[in-house]
């Protein structure tokens, strides 16, 4: 398992973004030489955990649960055959381009070391919006990704901050004891969000956003399941 490409990208101006400021950093390209990897301060106030990489709508992206976004290049390739097209490292909007990694099926709060330095800590997956489908001009792409099987890559926040470059080992220094992947707290989170309640077995790991939502899930389904069963015990006293 190694780090193939760090994948950095400076804000643009674009037509196909709905960021507050017009502008976006999604076009993302390898960098050459070490990067500096480091935790960005708060969601909604703190950007990119990468060195020379811009993000530019705070709402969503950036901050310290979502410092860094990762894809496995295997993933890649599969949309590569998928969509027919060279999918570059950072096609994605992904900071990290990994090899022999299994991204989507890592646990939430798996950490990775990388390189000597840095150690990174899952806390979700991504989640598509109108800029990733603007960047790629693919119809229909938000549904698409969402209801592929392929994964949406990982959401790391920065545990020990340091230098990173291509090439770098990855190794898994430590697995949670719960079983949410990556891959089931997206499905909760989008498709079947009647799983969310179950992702809360992540939830000292689970990146903010997530874990408001599941939540909010677990509360609005244990009051319809308090309002059934004293529906049912009122009809059984009378």
């Amino acid at each position: 398992m190694f780090l193939l490409t760090v994948n950095a990208g400076r804000a643009k101006t674009v037509d196909y973004t709905d960021a507050p400021s017009g502008r976006t950093g999604i076009d993302k390209r390898p960098v050459d030489g070490p990067v500096r990897i480091e935790s960005p301060g708060p969601g909604g106030a703190g950007a990119s955990g990468v060195a020379g990489d811009d993000v530019c709508d705070l709402r969503f992206h950036g901050g310290a649960d979502r410092a860094v976004y990762a894809f496995a290049r295997e993933d890649l390739d599969r949309w590569e055959r998928e969509l027919g097209r060279q999918l570059d490292n950072g096609s994605f909007g992904e900071n990290l381009t990994l090899s022999g990694v299994d991204v989507n099926g890592a646990l939430v709060g798996e950490r990775w070391r990388i390189g000597d330095q840095v150690v990174l800590e899952v806390t979700g997956g991504r989640i598509p919006c109108r800029t990733f489908a603007g960047f790629l001009g693919e119809k229909g792409w938000v549904k698409r990704f969402t209801q592929s099987d392929a994964g949406p890559g990982a959401l790391l926040r920065v545990i020990e901050p340091g230098e990173i470059r291509a090439g770098d080992p990855v190794t898994v220094v430590h697995r949670p004891d719960h079983e949410v992947t990556v891959a089931f707290l997206h499905r909760a989170a989008t498709s079947e969000r009647s799983l969310l309640p179950a992702t809360l077995a992540a939830a000292d790991w689970m990146e903010s956003g997530l874990l408001g939502l599941a939540r909010q899930y677990a509360q609005k389904y244990a009051s319809e399941g308090a309002g059934a069963a004293g529906e049912g015990t009122e009809g059984e006293g009378a």
